[in-house]
């Protein structure tokens, strides 16, 4: 699901030069419509830089015997600076630390598998600590809205995609392979990176029952103490944390800045300067972690992401069969205010329905059965509202 809706967004995003909030504007939201979904999409990023600043503060305490409390403190702080020179100090940190993450990052998991081939085939056959004989679907689907939460990672990569020189005869094969690597292609590597936290817990959990195994620096200390001596074990696992979310952040907290402007300016028609939203959005970022985020993150995350799917899901189906497919409206994106609706039923009552019912669902009033499945259901809604019944209205007038 993340994939195939990633696609036409980041194609648009790509081909236009435009940003998520535009995409949104001009996929039957509207000029104030897409000021829900603006916020929605701050929400993202502070709730994950959150989640990567624990996990760094985690790495801090492991490391230097820094308290909690501090290290949520550092791992904000230690990300401002980076953030208030903009996407090209922010390309430039990737290009750079992207050789030596994956070194740390791949390097000891071949050499654990090298060494115990077993633990693949003990990994693959696992079957839980409770050792079930069956398929658990409810288990599934509760784990798999937490992932869904992720669907709006695609914003962010829209923030780079959008910086896409045209696609010309020359370089067509390349700025596909960009716009799919990019972009919905995240996700694999995404899904790779789930796959390698999901053994290394696997392993802690069975060679190591007493460890935190839920931690990446417990971890990657666990594994690299099969290369190297102790001290220097702890010292590189520290660096990968570190280097892991710093690499994350900086972008967490770049796109929640621009999604906070942007709701700000069309609200109040005032600008009072992007570096005011980072400092905001680090705010609510470090309130979060103080309140230990991090021991409810499965609610959090099941709970977001009834929103975020409905959002990606009702723009990529709008694009996809209203303007693709119904030819409802032209391809090229019309974001314009004096050319669109302030709020446009198109979009926002498809989301609004699509969301409603899935939170309804995952707090159980649709029964509990359902519950597991509220992520699942948002996907379904949006896709039969937007199409067929997202708005009272003929849908070509809106248009």
């Amino acid at each position: 699901m993340i994939f195939l809706t990633g696609i036409p967004l980041a194609i648009t995003a790509a081909r236009y030069n435009i940003d998520l909030d535009l995409i949104t504007r001009s996929a039957g939201f509207g000029y104030f419509g897409s000021v829900i979904t603006s916020i929605i999409f701050a929400g993202f990023t502070f709730i994950f830089f959150a989640l990567e600043g624990s996990i760094m503060a985690q790495g801090l305490l492991v490391g230097l015997g820094i308290p909690l409390w501090m290290g949520y403190l550092i791992a904000t702080l230690m990300v401002l600076p980076l953030v208030v020179y903009g996407m090209k100090a922010l390309t430039r940190l990737q290009v750079w630390t992207t050789p030596l993450w994956l070194v740390l990052m791949v390097v000891p998991v071949v050499w654990l598998i090298v060494k115990d081939p077993q633990l693949v085939d003990g990994f693959l056959h696992f079957a839980g600590k409770n050792s079930a004989s069956t398929v658990d679907i409810t288990a599934i689907m509760l784990g798999a809205g937490v992932c869904l939460s992720l669907i709006m990672q695609i914003g962010e990569q829209i923030d780079y995609l959008r910086f896409m020189p045209p696609k010309t005869a020359e370089n067509r094969k390349s700025w596909w392979l960009a716009v799919f690597s990019a972009g919905p292609g995240w996700v694999v590597l995404g899904a790779i990176k789930q796959i390698i936290g999901a053994f290394l817990g696997f392993y802690l959990l069975t060679r190591f029952p007493a460890v935190h195994n839920t931690e990446p620096v417990q971890q990657f200390v666990s594994v690299f103490d099969n290369l190297v001596p102790g001290w220097l074990a702890l010292t590189l696992a520290v660096v990968l944390v570190v280097i892991s979310q710093i690499k994350i952040n900086v972008t967490n907290a770049y796109s929640g800045s621009l999604a906070w402007t942007s709701a700000w300016t069309r609200t109040t028609k005032r600008y009072p300067g992007r570096i005011i939203f980072v400092v905001v959005n680090l705010a609510i970022a470090l309130a979060l972690m103080e309140g230990d985020m991090f021991s409810a993150l499965s609610w959090i995350l099941g709970f977001y992401s009834n929103f975020a799917i409905a959002w990606v899901v009702v723009v990529a189906t709008d694009i996809t069969f209203n303007k693709g497919l119904l030819k409802l409206a032209p391809t090229q994106p019309e974001y314009r205010r004096g050319m669109i609706y302030n709020v446009n039923p198109v979009g926002v009552v498809s989301f609004g329905l699509a969301a409603g019912l899935s939170i309804c669902a995952f707090f159980g009033l649709l029964g509990a059965t359902l519950a597991p499945f509220s992520a699942a259901d948002c996907a379904g809604r949006c896709l039969c509202h937007d199409p067929a019944d997202g708005a009272p209205y003929p849908r070509a007038l809106l248009y």
